[in-house]
């Protein structure tokens, strides 16, 4: 059995890669099949944005550093593409940047993440 640690970080560019990102973790009760629609999560930032509840045990939400699109709820609840999640699981898995293409390599560099863009493990040898 395995266990996934409970943060991981990785570096977001903030534009809309970070609303995708945002969205992404509004989105897992969903994509748990806990619920039938997103903001239903009691537990998650949306259903507190959605509801301006405030939990005596747990931190206030900040602003975030980008405005919420005006159909965020409609976003939320929609499947994400295939490709966005798989990009956005490698950023998770491999703390690689998220972002566009520049950015990312110029993040990696900055960062000394360039090994995020390697493949794992040892190279294969030449036959």
């Amino acid at each position: 059995m395995g266990y996934q640690g409970t943060y991981k970080s990785f570096p977001v560019e903030a534009d809309e890669h970070l609303l995708t990102v945002l969205c992404y973790v509004e989105r897992n009760a969903l994509r748990a099949g806990l619920v039938a629609r997103a903001e239903g999560w009691r537990w998650s930032s949306l259903w507190r944005w959605r509801h301006g509840e405030v939990l005596e045990d747990v931190p206030a939400l900040t602003e975030w550093p980008v405005e919420r699109p005006r159909q965020w709820l409609l976003q939320v609840n929609r499947p994400q593409p295939k490709g966005e999640l798989e990009a956005l699981q490698t950023s998770v898995q491999r703390g690689r940047p998220f972002g566009a293409k520049l950015w990312q390599a110029m993040t990696a560099e900055s960062l000394g993440l360039e090994s995020t863009f390697q493949p794992r493990g040892r190279p294969r040898k030449d036959r």
